[in-house]
């Protein structure tokens, strides 16, 4: 099925809906917004098979991940809807008049920043995409969203667009809360991001992609935000006491890591850094051996297979780079080929190339002479999502420097796991240092995912029937505020 690239008139009728909308939707209540994310949730599942089944086609997957992502879907929309419901992260503020010294009442809330247009991304088509998490958050914010549909499974788009539209219907909300469009040329997406109704933009793919959408909004007359997820190698330091102790459990490990989804996730291991010796060695032996005994996989789709196979080819090029192992199997087309290779640190550090991610299963090696080269390495190397340190407890002990020195390029720090699979909860932090996202205070995933589409306003001196339900006395909704630098769910003593 082939869709059109909306035009610079769609896009602009899209907007003004969307404007308009928001004027009403951003007075919704808290139980109202619940209610349309649960009922997205409720038309996804109602899809059945017929949205399984064309995503297969449009991206490779197979049927258990499909029904798996849509069950993650599904989970981000009713748990970020009890989020909502409860109101953290409201972070309402009240502190009282203080008439003798003349201190006015003060009270604060985040309120929506408005219209929200989202990416959809290549490689997750429900979690990352239409109904995913940038939309479930965005619409818990008070916020209306407009979806670009991903080229690559548009058909998959354009279906859970229909049931979004059909959950705002059923819940009597305005046409104008959600909206979705097509376009596969830039122009569509700098339409879309300098619309002057656009106040924020969430996007999940390529450094060159999030970087434009980054630098458009930065050129608005207006600047607004961009949360742009866009990529990372995410790094494994093996500490010598763990790879002393566990070398062949690692490279299991790290083995499905590397090739899980065929390599195609955000959170992929794409370094591995060690300390040189006969330890690091039968590591790098099993890990060979591991990925050898692997079949490849076919990727999303051709586009991706191509950029993996000219990647791969550049970085295994490289001066001093080694292959260490292939897969077995040959690939059929458009499938992703596991690969491991190996690398000097020296070499690492004089080669920028070496850095960068090549997007599917495949991994780098890089060798130091000690410790402190693997802190330099950390030291050297630019923001990530996650870093992981497979290390003893003595380990951790005696490196203390390794430690401070990879969360500082990391939104996530891992002990002894790999960086695939992301939990949906509020304690996640999927976010990290530039390159990796364009704002490493906020996450992608977890309820605090909607702090990224609001603003603090504060209310001086307001009468108490005037305010926002969140921050009148009586504290209608029943949420935890600070009053008086005091946590509590009680009413504000007149």
């Amino acid at each position: 099925m082939i869709f059109q690239d909306a035009t610079i008139s769609e896009i602009d009728q899209v907007l003004q809906e969307s404007w308009k909308a928001f004027q009403v939707y951003r007075k919704t209540t808290l139980k109202q917004r619940a209610d349309l994310m649960r009922a997205i949730a409720a038309e996804l599942e109602a899809t059945g098979n017929q949205l399984i089944q064309v995503a297969m086609q449009e991206t490779n997957l197979p049927e258990a991940r499909l029904k798996n992502e849509r069950a993650r879907t599904m989970f981000q929309l009713t748990s970020y809807a009890a989020a909502c419901e409860a109101g953290h992260w409201l972070e309402a503020r009240i502190d009282t008049a203080v008439p003798a010294e003349s201190q006015p009442d003060l009270r604060k809330m985040q309120v929506a920043i408005g219209p929200v247009v989202v990416f959809g991304a290549s490689n997750f088509p429900f979690a990352y995409s239409t109904a995913g998490g940038d939309t479930a958050s965005a619409l818990a914010a008070g916020c209306p969203v407009i979806v670009k549909a991903h080229p690559a499974h548009a058909e998959t788009s354009e279906i859970v667009a229909k049931a979004i539209a059909k959950a705002v219907q059923k819940t009597g909300l305005p046409k104008g809360v959600f909206a979705h469009v097509h376009g596969s040329s830039t122009e569509v997406g700098k339409a879309l991001v300098t619309h002057p109704q656009t106040r924020a933009v969430g996007f999940t793919g390529s450094l060159g992609g999030g970087k434009a959408l980054f630098d458009w909004a930065n050129q608005r007359k207006e600047p607004i935000p961009v949360f742009a997820e866009m990529g990372s190698i995410n790094p494994v330091f093996l500490l010598p006491g763990k790879v002393r102790a566990a070398a062949g459990e690692l490279a299991a490990q790290l083995a499905g890591s590397i090739t899980l989804g065929t390599g195609q996730f955000c959170t992929n291991p794409g370094l591995i850094l060690g300390v040189a010796g006969a330890d690091l060695d039968s590591f790098v032996r099993e890990l060979g051996a591991a990925i050898e005994k692997t079949t490849p996989g076919t990727m999303l789709h051709p586009g991706i297979a191509k950029a993996y196979t000219e990647k791969r080819q550049s970085a295994l090029s490289q001066d001093h780079v080694e292959t260490v192992a292939i897969a077995a199997t040959a690939p059929r087309e458009n499938q992703g080929v596991p690969t491991v290779a190996t690398a000097s640190a020296e070499a690492f550090f004089k080669n920028p190339l070496l850095h960068q991610e090549v997007f599917g299963p495949y991994s780098l090696v890089i060798q130091c002479p000690d410790v402190a080269t693997l802190v330099k390495a950390a030291q050297h190397l630019e923001g990530q999502l996650t870093a992981s340190l497979m290390a003893t407890d003595e380990d951790l002990a005696q490196h203390g420097a390794l430690v401070d020195a990879a969360q500082e390029i990391c939104g996530r720090l891992i002990l002894n796991g790999v960086p695939t699979g992301v939990r949906v909860s509020l304690s996640q932090q999927h976010g990290g240092p530039f390159p990796a996202t364009t704002d490493s205070r906020f996450t992608s995933v977890g309820a605090d995912a909607i702090k990224r589409w609001v603003r603090p306003l504060a209310y001086q001196s307001w009468i108490d029937a005037a305010l926002p339900d969140a921050l009148k006395n009586s504290n209608p909704l029943g949420i935890w505020r600070m009053i008086n630098n005091e946590l509590t769910q009680a009413e504000v003593k007149s």
